[in-house]
């Protein structure tokens, strides 16, 4: 964007803007991305670690269940740090601390069974603990960086990087299992994450704080609507966190449908991270390696679903849709089509299991509007609160998916009935979106 000014009698064009935030948004991508493949570890490793340290799919489930747990109990405090100490700080202590964890699992096959299940139980659980500020964060930076109209893109972006994960990694570490052992899938993975902390303080700044950005930049995207002044030094004071204010963020049916449609939504994403893999090797017959590249194409039509989602919903904004409308229309869509994975139990044909899964995980992608909602609706004064709750409930569906599925498969010998349990949320979700929420609006904080 560029115009012009005038200096006595000639015209000067004015300085262009920069284009800084779309490198922030490249950087969300790429630690997003290695976010989810950390998540991911378990499930690619988990065939042939069950096989070595003996567990069965109940334990199974709680192992994938523990990252679940930790994950939801660390979202209000992460989001309270995040709001307190900012998302600079907070994030790089976050993707250090989880790195290190994701390099610890490679060490529990040196124990005991017994010991081995509650290392990992350990290990998983403090994983996600430290990965809860994460999310939270992506939302406070793209709120500050972007403007209204490129929120939903923006949003879109960084959220499908959880399936560009699968897409990239999934294949890496299932040749890194199938050559070397399940073991060093999580040392590779965790020295990856390290050494990206070690430069995340040089990349990483503050709109009005970033040595790139200049002054149209940051004048475009704050006349748009982005929070340019949310972290920065000297701006004001960030709000002592009450739990009135937690009780006003669970009493609005906007942030009830919201929240509802996140647990739905993240049941899905839970099923693909832990048992979508296992289910390709036992139900289907597939290879550990088979599946690494298998698994790729329904996460390459996630995040195709995802990139579009963001792409329709400001489309429609651009047109003079109404917002609601604008955010409301790919979840519904998306949900739709997410519905169709239960058709894989009535057919055999590989080709046609992996066209089935790639299409309801395209729907899945085009359905990651979530984060653009709490992003023009969250109140200003507690962003990172507000995407606490919004991750925390929704990741409640990381602790109920893994163990109920493990039960499932425990009492019926068969995937079946887990295909049915995960699409039946996609259902929940389209009935919060159209018949909870209600109009989508910047809500305010009320100081009681």
């Amino acid at each position: 964007m560029s115009s012009t000014t005038s200096i006595g009698n000639m015209a000067v064009p004015a300085v262009k803007a920069t284009r800084v935030r779309y490198a922030i948004l490249g950087l969300l991508f790429l630690v997003t991305a290695i976010n989810y493949a950390d998540r991911a570890t378990l499930s690619i490793a988990g065939t042939a670690l069950a096989r070595e340290l003996n567990f069965d799919p109940i334990g199974m489930g709680y192992l994938f269940s523990a990252f679940g747990w930790a994950y939801v109990i660390g979202q209000i405090p992460g989001g309270w740090l995040l709001d307190r100490y900012g998302s600079k700080l907070i994030y790089g202590l976050s993707l250090f601390s989880w790195s290190l964890f994701t390099l610890l699992q490679g060490g529990v096959g040196f124990f005991h069974p017994t010991s081995a299940f509650v290392m990992l139980f350990a290990v998983r659980f403090a994983l996600g603990l430290v990965e809860s500020p994460a999310f939270p964060a992506n939302n406070r930076i793209v709120a500050a960086w972007f403007p209204t109209a490129e929120r939903g893109t923006a949003t879109a972006i960084f959220n499908s990087a959880q399936y560009a994960a699968v897409a990239f990694f999934a294949p890496i570490m299932g040749w890194i299992t199938a050559s070397f052992g399940w073991e060093y899938i999580f040392l590779f993975m965790g020295a990856l994450g390290i050494l990206l902390s070690l430069g995340w303080p040089w990349l990483i700044h503050n709109p009005k704080d970033h040595p790139r950005a200049n002054a149209a930049e940051i004048e475009l995207i704050e006349k748009g609507g982005a929070l340019v002044d949310m972290d920065r030094a000297g701006a004001a004071p960030p709000v002592k966190i009450r739990w009135t204010h937690v009780k006003q963020l669970l009493s609005h049916r906007l942030l009830l449908g919201a929240y509802a449609g996140q647990y739905a939504i993240t049941a899905l994403t839970y099923f693909f991270i832990t048992w979508f893999p296992i289910y390709l090797v036992q139900a289907r017959g597939m290879s550990i390696m088979k599946v690494g590249f298998v698994a790729a194409l329904p996460a390459i039509c996630g995040f195709l679903g995802g990139v579009c989602s963001g792409m329709l919903s400001d489309a429609l904004l651009r047109r003079g849709i109404s917002l609601s409308a604008a955010r409301k229309t790919p979840f519904v869509l998306g949900m739709a089509l997410a519905t169709t994975l239960v058709a894989c139990n009535f057919v055999q044909a590989e080709w046609a299991v992996i066209a089935i899964m790639a299409l309801a995980f395209f729907g899945k992608g085009l359905a990651a509007i979530g984060w653009a909602v709490i992003s023009d609706a969250a109140p200003k004064e507690i962003t990172g609160l507000t995407g606490g709750m919004f991750n925390a409930i929704g990741n409640i569906a990381g602790i109920v998916t893994p163990i109920v599925s493990g039960y499932i498969i425990v009492a019926t010998g068969a995937y079946d009935g887990v295909l049915l349990f995960v699409a039946a949320h996609a259902v929940l979700a389209i009935l919060a979106y159209l018949f909870l929420m209600g109009p989508i609006r910047r809500l305010t904080l009320r100081q009681d």
